[in-house]
């Protein structure tokens, strides 16, 4: 049986995974709200910058899900970001998260994501 480019599921495949990562962004803000009443009074805005990370992943995986182009592109650029700040966190010495966890996390979920929106079968389902 051949199949032609408008049944890839590829797009909702990247949906899931750019909801999974929104999610865990949105753990990560809101557990960074309580040090706040602690003194830590620059973690209010690390916890409001990183709920709207939260909420801008939310909107483009949507966008994703709806076939937007513009989504497909801003999502690969978004994923290229994470990579590349991912990269920083692990090769400087300050402290990050080396394990299994961060690395699925912060590396394999985000080149997943740009695997699974790259490419022409994948283009022409977005046009």
């Amino acid at each position: 049986m051949r199949t032609t480019t408008a049944d890839t599921s590829r797009p909702e495949i990247a949906y899931v995974l750019l909801l999974a990562q929104a999610i865990f962004w949105m753990v990560a803000g809101l557990s960074a709200l309580p040090f706040v009443l602690g003194g830590e009074i620059h973690m209010l805005g690390l916890g409001l910058a990183t709920l709207l990370m939260a909420l801008g992943a939310c909107l483009v995986s949507i966008g994703i899900l709806w076939r937007r182009r513009w989504a497909r592109r801003v999502a690969i650029w978004f994923e290229a970001a994470c990579l590349v700040g991912s990269a920083l966190q692990l090769l400087l010495p300050i402290g990050a998260n080396h394990g299994p966890v961060g690395l699925l996390t912060n590396v394999a979920l985000p080149a997943a994501a740009i695997w699974l929106l790259w490419g022409r079968r994948t283009r022409a389902v977005f046009g």
